[in-house]
């Protein structure tokens, strides 16, 4: 008998003395993580939510001077009563799939709420992160259209660093630090998701399959 059978004899007589983990016992214990996470992820998505609220109180005066301006204050205003009232309705959704999830729940219906919860993150995920490119976007072109005025408007705000630009030097300098930073900043949206969100779903994703196991 070769070295490699032996440690295979060897291995299996090890797994006969292991503890084996009975349905009962091994259910619970994916469904209390399943819910975990799911509580999680309902956490994670109201301190965003403050996050954003807090970051609008503290937005610099500057910059409130010129979206006024601009006429964009009350665009702005608008935007974000409907942004806000989708994103509690995502955290009005996190919370129902929290609910959802308890203890009466059989595999089937553990492993289709475990889906439905990783659908709706995604889509969750897909919104922020569509909402944020599809603003800037629209917001640059805005400036861009009336750059005239957005020029002067930076001239009479930002008296020392924009006075000595003319409007060509100004709109090149401009639109290209708008692009590079709205690109870092999606770019950073985007992997905050990804680590925190992406943590949760890959952990679900875990114990679906778990559950696809048992149900086998």
């Amino acid at each position: 008998m070769d070295q490699l059978e032996l440690l295979k004899q060897q291995w299996q007589a090890r797994e006969q003395e292991l503890p084996k983990l009975s349905f009962d016992e091994i259910y619970p214990m994916i469904l209390k993580k399943s819910s975990s996470v799911v509580k999680w992820i309902l956490i994670a998505s109201v301190i965003e939510i403050a996050i954003w609220i807090g970051l609008n109180f503290i937005m610099p005066e500057s910059s409130k001077t010129i979206n006024q301006g601009m006429g964009l204050s009350r665009v702005f205003t608008l935007v974000n009563v409907i942004h806000y009232t989708i994103f509690a309705g995502f955290i009005y959704l996190f919370y129902r799939n929290y609910q959802a999830i308890n203890s009466t729940d059989t595999i089937k219906e553990l492993m289709r709420k475990i889906l439905k919860t990783r659908r709706t993150v995604r889509y969750f995920v897909y919104y922020n992160i569509g909402t944020s490119i599809l603003i800037l976007i629209a917001v640059n072109i805005y400036y861009y259209f009336n750059k005239e005025l957005l020029y002067e408007l930076m001239k009479s705000t930002f008296t020392d660093g924009f006075a000595e630009l003319d409007m060509a030097t100004f709109t090149s300098v401009f639109f290209v630090s708008q692009i590079v930073v709205g690109i870092l900043f999606i770019a950073f949206i985007a992997f905050i998701y990804y680590l925190v969100y992406g943590l949760m779903l890959r952990r679900l994703k875990r114990n679906y399959v778990e559950l696809k196991k048992m149900e086998v």
